[in-house]
């Protein structure tokens, strides 16, 4: 069995070898519950992978959303080389999910025809999971929604063997039998096609081709190949196995069973709908149900098969369906044998709590209206305490934890001191207090504005609402001060220019509402300005304002202003806890005689990274424009699909979302040149 094996440059240091013995100590006695209070900087990601390296136990990490996700899949990616390092995300992160808008009679189809890369991310984690130890799985919430069946899905792996007793007929038969698709065209993940007495077959959880040559009804020799530029990667091998190309499977024992269920639902779903006097409805949901039925039948699948899941599995009405959760190790007993690492859990706790019912809506209005069987209502994600049940030993990650996690947790770990020996920002509250020497939040603001920018730093300011991010924005402007505003009606790839644009020095505030919270890392900011920090509510509640006071942790010079006409409760716990963290900072610095220093980041690799995107955008036009005068519109598809696929496979979702664009229109045009 392969172990965890972390490679780094570096040693724990600063709170790191503390926190890594106590939540390692704790994993092994047993605790379920665990958190890691680490401040912004301190290195979270990092004291977790140690931990996972000391436990050696295979481990979910659930992110809030894919992008972090991604990121934290490359720092994990980098700490483990020769591990099983996957990430796991849902089409719906990426693709439309299937919905009904009754209010303007919209149907919206999921969109799943543009999948590959995603598919092969899926796979790669749940077959890693179900062949070896050593896995670490990066995922959205994703995690908690229902997933085909692991027992099935292992039931039915396909092994070749050099010499075995699988002839021609046979093994054409099987992967197709594991929902392998002929072609005659190039290969992609799940497709296979046959030459003469080669087969070359592409799995759907790697980016190579196995070549099978056969002689006299057996296996005779056994070849790796490279998609792109067909060379050899490994040579006569003696086996290899693939796993189905679906995560929906189905025995063809089970057809009939199946499908016999699927029709009495039908039966009594339309004499429900007809006596409502819902004709429409029924002839909609009559027409749709017969025809998955008929490619059941057929193949053994169809689209949207993830909705019949109830049927297929044998569950109960209402009961929990299978997960990625469920292909992760399990004791004899049935309980969970693997560690869970919940990331940024003041967002994350509460956001899988609350997938249940967001789900539960939109489904329950595409049953009413006839676009699925009530049974759909069962391919859903984990009610929350279906997810406590389903996973063992965790340990919340976070700055501010919620209260959930201090409540459960036996145990809660600080990481206060920073390995850069940074401290806490220095707090100070502004207002009208101050008996005749303060001018206004906004007047003031300008001056310790100019004032930071005169020592050649940086300032972010703080807003309530989008309006008065774009108002502040437009009026430091005016007042000669280089400004500009972010919120969340901003394009991905524009905050990201944006972002760049602030940290090279071209304008030296930046407004925003609630994106200068988790994950900003702006080493040039000097100042934080908090508008109406007295204003209780989401974006002024104390671990708002705790995250954002983080943001001013990265530069020695740090510091942040509250602009207020009360200290509320929030106000005060968010200071008192940063005043606490700062003094247990300072001391350590000066007990082992440390000297902070401001981080020093690259800028230049986002920057190289938008101007490949922008030259992208420049020719996608020029190449469109050959492409129809030349009739080369699927030669020009073909190269999009491959350079998405590219950019999904390295978690590079701003470039992939500009091509999946570039792709939709590429499709709209196909299909008018067609008619």
């Amino acid at each position: 069995m392969n172990k965890f094996n972390l490679k780094s440059e570096y040693a724990p240091a600063g709170d790191q070898p503390k926190a890594i013995k106590s939540l390692t100590n704790g994993i092994n006695n047993g605790l379920k519950h665990q958190t890691l209070l680490g401040v912004t900087g301190s290195g979270k990601t990092f004291t977790v992978a140690n931990i996972i390296q000391e436990v050696q136990k295979p481990t979910l990490v659930i992110a809030h959303n894919k992008t972090l996700a991604a990121q934290l899949a490359q720092e994990y990616q980098e700490f483990f080389p020769e591990n099983a390092v996957h990430y796991f995300v849902s089409y719906y992160d990426y693709y439309q999910p299937e919905a009904y808008m009754p209010v303007s009679d919209t149907y919206i189809e999921k969109e799943a025809q543009i999948n590959k890369e995603i598919e092969r991310l899926r796979h790669a984690s749940t077959q890693a999971l179900l062949t070896r130890k050593d896995c670490i799985i990066v995922a959205s919430v994703s995690c908690i929604y229902g997933l085909g069946s692991p027992i099935e899905y292992e039931k039915v792996n396909l092994k070749v063997e050099k010499f075995g007793n699988l002839g021609r007929k046979e093994l054409l038969t099987r992967l197709i039998d594991i929902y392998f698709e002929r072609t005659n065209a190039d290969l992609s993940p799940g497709k296979f096609r046959m030459i003469g007495n080669t087969l070359e077959v592409m799995p759907v959880n790697e980016k190579k081709i196995y070549r099978v040559i056969l002689s006299e009804q057996t296996v005779s020799r056994i070849d790796t190949v490279d998609p792109i530029s067909r060379e050899f990667i490994d040579e006569d091998l003696n086996s290899f196995f693939l796993f189905p190309a679906r995560h929906f499977v189905t025995p063809k024992e089970e057809v009939k069973r199946v499908t016999s269920d699927i029709e009495k639902e039908l039966k009594i779903r339309l004499k429900e709908l007809e006596k409502s006097g819902k004709i429409l409805e029924a002839e909609r949901l009559r027409r749709r149900t017969k025809y998955d039925l008929a490619m059941i039948r057929e193949v053994g699948y169809c689209n949207g098969i993830e909705n019949y899941s109830r049927h297929f599995s044998g569950r109960s009405e209402g009961e929990a369906p299978d997960t990625l959760l469920s292909y992760f190790p399990h004791k004899k007993d049935g309980t969970p044998d693997f560690l869970t690492v919940i990331d940024e859990s003041h967002v994350t706790v509460s956001q899988i709590g609350g997938m249940y019912a967001g789900d539960r809506s939109r489904k329950e209005t595409l049953v009413e209206h006839g676009f699925r069987l009530p049974s759909a209502k069962d391919n859903r994600p984990l009610k929350f305490d279906e997810f406590e049940k389903r996973v063992g030993q965790r340990v919340y990650t976070s700055a501010t934890p919620g209260k959930y996690e201090y409540e459960k947790s036996e145990k809660i770990v600080e990481q206060i001191i920073r390995p850069t020996g940074l401290v806490d920002p220095k707090i100070k509250i502004k207002g009208i207090f101050e008996k005749g020497k303060y001018p206004g939040q906004i007047k003031d603001l300008i001056l310790e504005t100019e004032k930071a920018i005169s020592k050649g730093g940086r300032v972010l300011v703080t807003t309530l609402t989008k309006k008065m991010a774009e108002d502040l924005s437009l009026y430091l402007k005016e007042r000669s001060i280089e400004s500009r505003y972010l919120h969340s009606d901003i394009k991905t790839i524009d905050r990201i220019e944006t972002l760049t644009a602030f940290r090279r020095g071209e304008f030296d505030c930046l407004v925003g509402v609630n994106l200068l919270r988790e994950g900003l890392d702006l080493p040039e900011v000097t100042l934080i300005g908090i508008l109406d920090a007295d204003k209780e509510g989401f974006l002024r509640s104390e671990t708002s304002l705790i995250q954002t006071i983080g943001r001013a942790a990265r530069n020695v010079k740090g510091r942040v202003i509250l602009y207020a006409e009360k200290e509320t409760n929030s106000m005060k716990k968010a200071i008192d806890e940063t005043n606490r963290r700062r003094a247990v900072q300072i001391e350590y610095n000066k007990k082992n005689g440390i000297t902070p220093k401001t981080i020093k980041k690259e800028i230049h690799d986002i920057t190289e990274r938008l101007d490949r995107e922008s030259e992208k955008r420049g020719s996608f036009l020029a190449e469109l424009d050959s492409a129809v005068s030349g009739k080369k519109i699927k030669d020009l598809i073909k190269l999009k699909e491959r350079q998405m696929n590219d950019a999904v496979k390295v978690l590079d979702f701003e470039t992939a979302s500009i091509l999946r664009d570039e792709l939709k229109e590429l499709f709209r045009l196909s299909s008018k040149d067609r008619s």
